[in-house]
């Protein structure tokens, strides 16, 4: 039986409870999510009744369902939650707790949950700091039990902290950042600045969650801090902030957010413009491919990933694969509006007479998404335009694709070549004390 009939607009997702149907809806001009109920013998949308009202901060995903409760996943004010309603007391509206997390910044996932007639919920977590772990959370008693911790050798958690601050964009919007960084750093210490890397992707409405990456202990064991600015063109402040605020002709959004983020960190005593690096790949790659050329002077190094750097020439040419299907995201060019917009940030059209920082740049020449010429034209245009001799390196790999080596200890070699370039141009050369266990 259908639910409710395909309409222009509307998503909704459902699950089944007792004699409801529980609905997550966009209807209503509710961007987010509004959790709504239906009977089953009369599903649609005329009987849906509101469960909870609708909250601007609070994106809903989906729902895990038991018998006593229903846990509803997604994301408030940019980060994961888990909102527990209480089905088991009769109550209506249902109870309703939200399960706290220890930490500043991090992330979290239902994990396999196929056991209806139960009260432990299974979820993952990590966060910067805290490798990946599984967990079960008792509903009732709301009791957490650890059952798995991934084993990190030599990893000492206590020397690390995490946590989250909010840049202040051009029009006023606040933009979540994530850090981490060791205790000992020079701005772990309150000592003063520390060189930095940033990273950002803010496209398609995708989320970078700050979650455990052993790749990044490299960079903080030599006194650096790691950043992730959760940029519009993403989706973790919820559907608008990529929908109507990061694509199309909003897209300049991301970059001056970016850029932002970046003062923000300088201005707050966090890095210095000469101790900054930044880096993305593919759509990341475009990302710091602009900033780089609206604000040079914010950074000291870059490494773009396979970057999709030549915007106009690929989004002009329908022949390319992915060409028709990505005028969803940045606009179809034979539209004179989209074509000016693109044209105003497309990195190959905008190198202009300016110093730029170090960079370096990957390309793989089997790759189908970002073929291999792009990045070496932008290269090239650099080359030919910029005022300054810092270094400029293009890197092509003559046998991988969109996402680098797949042979996981090749993939180690090349990233270790662009975290060697990173350091090498921050000068983070020496590592910090570290008490390695007897």
């Amino acid at each position: 039986r259908v639910v409710q009939p395909r309409e222009d607009d509307h998503r909704y997702k459902v699950e089944h409870w007792g004699g409801y149907l529980y609905i997550i809806t966009n209807l209503g001009g509710c961007a987010n999510g509004k959790l709504m109920r239906a009977p089953v013998d009369s599903m649609g949308r005329a009987s849906w009744a509101e469960v909870l009202p609708y909250e601007k901060t609070t994106k809903l995903d989906y729902m895990v369902v038991f018998k006593g409760h229903i846990v509803v996943n997604g994301r408030c004010n940019g980060l994961k939650m888990c909102r527990v309603l209480e089905m088991g007391t009769g109550a209506s509206p249902p109870k309703v707790h939200d399960l706290a997390f220890p930490e500043d910044c991090y992330d979290m996932y239902a994990d396999h949950n196929r056991v209806f007639d139960t009260a432990v919920f299974r979820f993952g977590y990590s966060s910067p700091v805290s490798p990946n772990s599984v967990i079960d959370y008792n509903l009732a008693t709301r009791q957490r039990t650890l059952l798995k911790e991934t084993d990190v050798p030599l990893y000492d958690r206590t020397l690390y902290t995490c946590k989250r601050v909010f840049a202040t964009a051009k029009d006023g919007t606040k933009v979540p950042i994530s850090l981490v960084y060791r205790k000992d750093s020079s701005y772990g210490a309150g000592k003063g600045p520390s060189p930095c890397m940033l990273y950002g992707y803010g496209s398609y409405g995708m989320c970078i969650d700050p979650c455990f990456n052993s790749k990044t202990i490299s960079f903080l064991d030599r006194g650096m801090v790691h950043a992730i600015a959760h940029i519009r063109g993403g989706g973790e402040m919820g559907r608008e902030w990529y929908e109507k605020e990061g694509k199309y002709l909003e897209k300049r959004n991301t970059f001056t957010d970016f850029c932002d983020c970046a003062e923000f960190m300088i201005k707050s005593g966090i890095t210095t413009s000469d101790r900054l690096a930044i880096t993305g790949r593919s759509a990341g790659g475009l990302l710091v491919g602009a900033v780089v050329n609206m604000r040079p002077d914010l950074f000291r190094a870059c490494v773009a990933g396979v970057p999709f750097v030549d915007v106009m020439t690929t989004m002009c040419d329908p022949s390319i694969p992915l060409t028709v299907t990505e005028w969803e995201e940045w606009g179809n060019p034979n539209e004179a509006k989209y074509h000016d917009y693109m044209m105003s940030y497309s990195p190959v059209d905008n190198v202009g007479p300016k110093d730029y920082p170090a960079i370096m740049i990957t390309a793989g020449l089997n790759d189908p998404r970002v073929a291999y010429w792009e990045p070496a034209k932008w290269v090239a245009r650099i080359r030919d335009q910029r005022t300054n001799k810092r270094a400029l390196l293009l890197k092509v790999d003559m046998s991988s694709g969109h996402f680098s080596a797949s042979d996981r200890y090749r993939h180690m070699r090349e990233s270790s070549i662009e975290y060697a370039f990173v350091l090498k141009e921050l000068g983070c050369v020496e590592l910090l004390p570290f008490p390695f266990p007897e």
